[in-house]
């Protein structure tokens, strides 16, 4: 059985948290090795799922092959924000109160050291829908398919059960979605929502076409674990892929935001990525991150 963080492969929660930080120019080594060897008693995998950023890892004199921040796109055809961040944690509850508790203990464990770069407030919406209506998550892989397409094997130990997650934070335009017929928003999406059920003719630039996952050379999958978010008047979707490397995202990425062929996905029509950063999801030793892999 691979070491990896279990919350990773379990289904969504109710409630989530996304917190990803950034290391306050004071912080030296020392400090930061003392905050990460603190935060480590609080993440189990399953309730805190860790991610670590390659500005981190550079700090400790220390590297992962395939693991380098999200730098955009070449030739993409709409904006893609790059916003790197040092430390990732993905705070997972069924209660929200709990969430508030898990919250507080980590940004505790890390006060002094660690600054908040992005808090977003996520929630699991009807079955696993994104706030459009729309099923997410539908062509996931599963039971074995998803381990081998989310988590390291074969690397050794440290590396086996680890695992490259991207994200990006997108905004929706609700007034612009709301503007279309069902027809419209369906073919943006190229399934109908009212059961998911894919056009057999979409048209090109429909999401279900830009991101067949097998329809690259290589193939490209990914385990998407995304969820809605709000904060007052704004809300959308927070993407989150993970993956054995960065490689099938960026495959998607590239051809969704036209750089691949000129073609840009229907999904920018009524959204957008405001945020895109990279971590790498350490495996687990002991009911703990296993930091050795990083000289902890």
């Amino acid at each position: 059985m691979l070491p990896f963080q279990a919350g990773i492969l379990q289904a969504l929660p109710q409630h989530a948290s996304f917190l990803s930080f950034s290391v306050k120019p004071i912080a030296d080594k020392d400090s930061v090795i003392k905050a990460l060897q603190a935060l480590s008693t609080l993440v189990d995998g399953e309730r805190v799922v860790l991610g670590l950023g390659a500005s981190l890892l550079q700090l400790l004199g220390q590297q992962i092959a395939g693991l380098h921040d999200f730098s955009g796109i070449p030739g993409s055809l709409v904006p893609l924000p790059v916003t790197p961040a040092a430390l990732w944690c993905w705070c997972r509850e069924s209660e929200r109160g709990e969430l508030v508790h898990q919250g507080r203990r980590i940004r505790q464990a890390l006060a002094g050291v660690f600054q908040v770069q992005q808090a977003v407030d996520a929630f699991k919406y009807a079955s696993g829908r994104d706030l459009s209506g729309y099923e997410d998550g539908t062509e996931n892989p599963e039971a074995e398919a998803a381990l081998t397409a989310a988590f390291v094997q074969g690397q050794g130990a440290g590396l086996d059960g680890g695992s490259y997650v991207a994200i990006q934070h997108w905004l929706h335009d609700f007034e612009s979605l709301e503007a279309m017929s069902g027809a419209q928003q369906d073919d943006l999406i190229g399934r109908h929502k009212s059961d998911n059920e894919e056009f057999d003719e979409a048209p090109v630039s429909a999401h279900v076409k830009r991101t067949a996952q097998e329809s690259f050379t290589p193939e490209a999958f990914v385990l998407r674990r995304s969820m809605p978010w709000s904060e007052q008047s704004k809300a959308g979707f927070h993407f989150v892929a993970f993956a054995t490397s960065f490689y099938a995202f960026e495959a998607q990425l590239r051809r969704m935001c036209g750089a691949e062929d000129g073609i840009v996905d229907g999904l920018f029509s009524f959204t957008k990525p405001v945020s895109g950063a990279y971590f790498w999801c350490p495996a687990m030793r002991e009911g703990r991150p296993d930091l050795a892999v990083i000289g902890l």
